[in-house]
């Protein structure tokens, strides 16, 4: 009996045909200058090695050419990623594994769960803050994903110190925009989100966009029940979200260049998120 493929291992490195497939048309390609001595394949590999291992760009582990010299210097690897995040192709292969998913009936989108995550950042950098919270500077970044865990639309990110709850009317268009991308309806899906989101400007731009909010409601350190109408709540699918998001953020501790964050230049870290992102979306295609 074949194994669940929602459960599939998540890759750390793609072979030629994976890459060609999903990757390889929607990298964006240099028209002057000389042609790469090595293929595109094996260097986007490098960069998934980077993100697996943690390791500084100076410490990859480079292969060897004929002459015995490192095949290709870790700062032309680094200049592919950040060329790549410049030019939007690791947004698009993201977008990609995304669409395929829906083509290939992967995506559950009955009920969509969404949270944030903190990530602490030891060496400073940009879009960063202090979150009392958590009692750690860093940032944070609320994303989606169906329930079958998969990621379904761009993060949103923001310093540490600021608070999720209106982070979520910024996510909210990207998500509908993804929909739209992929052919999508969302008309009729359960939004689940945990109390820090209750508020009345979330739930009626969720409800705005034709879905409908679970949220458990938030009592603010109030000693007796809020007057009114309760809010509708469905404690069965909240329960999901340990299994569904809280999972995506547990499978993304598996890429250690992501655990802490040591990139000073945010948009570099946000790179390596949004393909971590898209390797947990290929796991089916192992």
């Amino acid at each position: 009996m074949t194994a669940n493929p929602c459960w599939q291992g998540i890759p750390t490195k793609l072979s030629e045909v994976q890459f060609e497939q999903f990757v390889l048309p929607h990298l964006g390609r240099g028209r002057r200058g000389p042609s790469p001595t090595l293929s595109l394949h094996k260097l986007f590999n490098y960069i998934l090695q980077a993100l697996y291992m943690g390791c500084q760009w100076k410490m990859l582990p480079i292969e060897r050419n004929a002459e015995g010299l490192p095949e290709i210097h870790y700062t032309r690897i680094y200049r592919a990623m950040r060329r790549w995040h410049a030019d939007g192709s690791i947004g698009r292969i993201f977008s990609g594994s995304v669409h395929q998913l829906h083509q290939d009936h992967l995506l559950d989108l009955s009920v969509i769960h969404g949270d944030g995550t903190t990530t602490a950042a030891k060496k400073g950098g940009d879009n960063l803050g202090y979150s009392g919270h958590k009692h750690l500077k860093g940032d944070k970044v609320v994303t989606f994903c169906d329930r079958n865990c998969n990621i379904i639309a761009p993060f949103v990110s923001a310093p540490g110190n600021r608070n999720e709850s209106p982070l979520l009317r910024d996510a909210l268009p990207k998500l509908t925009g993804m929909a739209r991308a992929i052919g999508a309806n969302l008309h009729g899906s359960t939004v689940s989100l945990d109390g820090v989101y209750d508020c009345r400007a979330n739930r009626k731009a969720i409800f705005n966009r034709g879905m409908t909010p679970n949220i458990p409601e938030n009592p603010r350190g109030r000693k007796t029940p809020k007057r009114g109408r309760r809010q509708r709540f469905d404690p069965a699918i909240f329960e999901e979200r340990f299994r569904t998001i809280e999972r995506v953020f547990a499978w993304e501790d598996k890429f250690r260049r992501l655990l802490l964050r040591f990139e000073r230049i945010s948009d570099v870290h946000y790179a390596f998120k949004t393909l971590a992102f898209t390797m947990i979306n290929l796991r089916h295609y192992g």
